[in-house]
């Protein structure tokens, strides 16, 4: 006789690990699969914003994560040429931001979901969701032995990422796309210190960024819009480093480096989906995506984890329909990243600033205050609608 869970969480990353882990903190039963077997690589930005090191930090995961050396990193350095701007990304309460590599971070995630009582298994891949009058109630799918499983739960949630399975299932509505801006390839170096920051640096239609990682490794990243993509695809490390040469003091410090790794890369779509549906729910990228150009992927799915299993809680309980918490947890999803999409979505164009933005960021320069608060701003510490608006622009211009 199978075993009827509260929730089988399809996808074990940065969404479906935590949902799991919440979820069976509170006392659920909860199976968590992914089709991988756990340490297992991803294509990733890998950075880990203030905030979302800051829902490590009431997990009780920060600690783990910094026990396997990971760098903080204290300060996010924009270059833009003809001027740069430095400050700090985080809060008082959570000053860092981290970049572990994923075979550190989604390890500890999982390992974290099992110890809070949901089953996970690795290696299983998932065939079919099962319906029954309209209602999403179970998914069939093969261990990594080779056995066919059927299993049940009062709802299926899908941390998936984009190509999500349970997404192709249930069709839902997409809303507010834009199609692939950027194409980015990176890499890992030694002999890159890069003391604790994250720079970035803008150029005309180009960008390159490097952060500090796991065993002394710096992961440099370069992209370029996405009507190159299929031409540069060609010479993938000629366009990479043609992209650095943009910024010689830089690629000095690149030359007396060693590439340790082959080139990662993706360029990817901008989309909203309506996240839930008949005993369904998507988290993470398979709920919303946008350009990796601000890397707010894990932290969004940090916080859509937490979204997810406090809507879930109410409806398991029978404190609230399901329909109402998750019609919530939509509207608060989007509220939270709705700026953010935007000015991400125009930042991935890769376009030059227009003169009121060059203007702005002059500026900004030297003012810490405004630099702390572009560099929170990039970070997502704080809404681009908040910084951008016009009572904070006059304050910054007015200070210069």
């Amino acid at each position: 006789m199978t075993k009827a869970f509260d929730a089988i969480v399809v996808g074990a990353r940065c969404a479906g690990s935590p949902t799991a882990m919440l979820l069976a903190r509170k006392g659920y039963q909860v199976l968590l699969i992914d089709r991988a077997s756990f340490p297992s690589d991803t294509v990733s930005t890998h950075l880990v914003h203030p905030l979302g090191v800051d829902a490590l930090s009431r997990w009780g995961l920060l600690d783990r994560l910094a026990a396997t050396g990971c760098p903080p990193i204290h300060t996010y350095r924009f270059d833009f040429g003809p001027l740069t701007i430095s400050g700090s990304p985080g809060t008082e309460k959570s000053p860092v931001a981290f970049c572990p590599r994923r075979t550190v971070l989604d390890k500890l995630l999982v390992d974290a979901a099992a110890e809070a009582g949901a089953e996970v298994r690795e290696g299983f891949t998932v065939e079919k969701i099962l319906f029954e009058g309209g209602l999403a109630v179970g998914i069939k799918g093969r261990s990594r032995h080779g056995d066919s499983i059927i299993e049940h739960a009062r709802v299926i949630v899908g941390a998936d990422g984009r190509r999500s399975f349970v997404a192709q299932a249930v069709q839902p509505e997409h809303y507010d796309e834009k199609p692939s801006l950027l194409a980015a390839y990176y890499t890992y170096w030694s002999g890159l210190p890069m003391d604790g920051r994250f720079e970035n640096y803008i150029r005309d239609r180009r960008g390159f960024a490097a952060m500090p990682t796991h065993e002394d490794l710096t992961l440099v990243i370069a992209g370029w819009p996405y009507a190159e993509f299929a031409e540069n695809k060609r010479d993938i490390e000629g366009n990479y480093l043609k992209t650095i040469e943009l910024a010689p003091a830089f690629a000095d410090r690149l030359h007396r480096a060693k590439r340790e790794a082959r080139f990662a890369g993706a360029a990817v779509p901008n989309y909203f989906r309506r996240p839930y549906g008949p005993a369904w729910i998507l988290v993470g990228d398979a709920g919303y995506n946008k350009d990796f150009i601000t890397a707010q992927g894990i932290m969004d799915a940090f916080q859509d984890a937490e979204l997810c299993a406090a809507a879930l809680d109410k409806s398991f309980s029978g404190a609230r329909p399901f329909e109402d918490v998750m019609d919530e947890y939509q509207r608060a999803r989007d509220a939270r990243v709705k700026a953010m999409y935007d000015f991400t979505c125009q930042l991935a164009t890769l376009e030059p600033p227009t003169p009121e933005l060059q203007q702005l960021l002059s500026a900004i320069q030297g003012n810490q205050k405004a630099m702390d608060d572009f560099a929170r701003m990039n970070a997502g510490t704080i809404s681009p609608a908040d910084f951008f608006a016009r009572e904070n622009v006059n304050a910054i211009t007015a200070a210069a």
